[in-house]
């Protein structure tokens, strides 16, 4: 007797920046989705914040184009009826699709990786993959994960935080952090909306366009180190990939770098550092992981200095799944193939949701 498959809906797009990230990403996931253990049930989000019950075979436009990629029409609408039938996702048609096992939100930026999805799935009484409700909102938002990771000792550069309305005068933020700068949205990810920023004219352009993702956005100061990111994998005793190393062909590691351009980084994996480094690396990238409340996965990404001191720069709780993703990579070479990686995230939700479930809700 053969063992039931694990039915599993892909949640992809979205009403985020990184629209398009996710597209990608949840392509390469159900490519590598082992199809003799999951039922796959694709959940396509458009921008307008439709739910769309798409076709495996057909969900994507311009699938190999990263530039022109596009989620596919469907005329059959998804709803989620939460309560006694918790997961139950039927169309617009009333049309009964049944249950799922369990979701992998594949998803980046705003609304999918900011915590809301996560509240919305375990309203739902589902398990999913990745990071709890949480850990998603403290790792999404910049400020407020710095701010963490500053009160739990481990090390971060200088940063200055400015909300929509807030004055700040170029004069003040070179004072205060130097030259060269960076300023970012503080609640968006894959390097939309960052600029460095050298002088008075690039600074005001940049706070322009960073507000205009967010209402709150950061300025920090620019750390000449390696780019070095490490893996986590786990829930309550999580474990660290091997580092590995980016090398931007582009003036910093951009959005066009990680996404578009397959030569806009180079990608040294494992990192060329000595075993006390790396050792080094992987152990803060567990105490960020671990302060920050995370869960399931998370990718942390550190400056390495000449004399080898560490800073942790974010952490990115659905981190890229793209065919020239860091996460998938760095797993590949501490041994874990992407399939197993896929296997590893589903089995971690479906126990941690079990677990939870244990919990009393009454007295």
């Amino acid at each position: 007797m053969m063992n039931k498959k694990i039915r599993i809906a892909v949640l992809f797009g979205g009403r985020s920046a990184e629209h398009e990230v996710s597209l990608q990403s949840a392509k390469s996931v159900v490519d590598a989705l082992d199809k003799t253990k999951y039922e796959i049930v694709l959940i396509g989000i458009d921008k307008k914040g439709n739910w769309l019950l798409n076709n495996q075979s057909t969900f994507l436009l311009h699938a190999e184009n990263p530039k022109l990629i596009s989620l596919n029409k469907s005329t059959k609408e998804v709803s989620i009826i939460p309560g006694s039938t918790k997961q139950l996702l039927t169309t617009s048609t009333n049309d009964q699709i049944g249950t799922v096992d369990v979701v992998f939100p594949v998803m980046h930026g705003t609304y999918g990786e900011d915590g809301s999805m996560q509240g919305l799935l375990k309203i739902m009484d589902v398990a999913f993959v990745g990071a709890d409700v949480l850990g998603s909102a403290v790792g999404m938002d910049k400020d407020v994960m710095k701010r963490l990771l500053r009160d739990a000792g481990l090390p971060i550069g200088k940063f200055i935080t400015l909300k929509q309305g807030d004055e700040m005068s170029f004069k003040q933020a070179k004072e205060k952090l130097g030259l060269p700068m960076f300023v970012k949205p503080a609640n968006l990810g894959s390097s939309v909306g960052v600029n460095k920023v050298t002088n008075e004219t690039e600074f005001r352009n940049a706070v322009s366009e960073a507000l205009e993702y967010d209402n709150k956005i950061l300025i920090e100061e620019f750390i000449d180190g390696r780019e070095i990111e490490c893996a986590v994998l786990g829930n309550e005793n999580p474990k660290a990939s091997l580092p590995g190393e980016v090398t931007p062909h582009h003036e910093f590691y951009s959005y066009e770098s990680k996404y578009i351009d397959e030569n806009g980084a180079g990608l040294q994996i494992p990192a060329k550092l000595s075993a006390e480094v790396s050792d080094k690396i992987r152990s803060i990238a567990i105490q960020a992981f671990q302060t920050l409340c995370c869960l399931g996965m998370a990718r942390v990404d550190c400056f390495l200095t000449k004399d080898n001191r560490v800073f942790v720069n974010e952490i990115n709780t659905i981190p890229g799944f793209t065919k020239i993703s860091m996460y998938p990579k760095l797993w590949e070479a501490t041994g874990v193939s992407y399939s197993e990686l896929l296997d590893q995230l589903i089995t971690l939700a479906i126990e941690r949701h079990n677990k939870n479930k244990k919990l009393r809700t009454s007295f």
